[in-house]
């Protein structure tokens, strides 16, 4: 089952993030999201990259929850529900 959480503000989603990929995309198996980033993970920059094109991918604002030094990432995507997030993933 997919890591997502309802909250007041939105959803928020537990990703696996990739660095170093040769294109951005987002991947969903069974029970994991994991994201492939094009940055290097220095200087915050993966980081920014996940933010600014996963708030592509969902047309929300998105903001990092926690785990800003590690692989495993706790996504906000602001102002969305459950249902809209599982219909926009399964476009991915």
């Amino acid at each position: 089952m997919l890591k997502v959480f309802e909250t007041k503000d939105g959803c928020i989603l537990q990703v696996s993030v990739k660095p170093r990929s040769k294109e951005f995309k987002v991947v969903v198996e069974e029970n994991a999201i994991v994201v492939f980033c094009t940055e290097d993970p220095v200087k915050d920059r993966v980081n920014k990259e996940l933010v600014k094109e996963l708030s592509r991918v969902f047309h929300r604002p998105v903001e990092l929850v926690s785990g800003f030094s590690s692989r495993d990432k706790r996504v906000l995507i602001k102002g969305v529900h459950g249902c809209e997030v599982d219909d926009c993933l399964k476009r991915v």
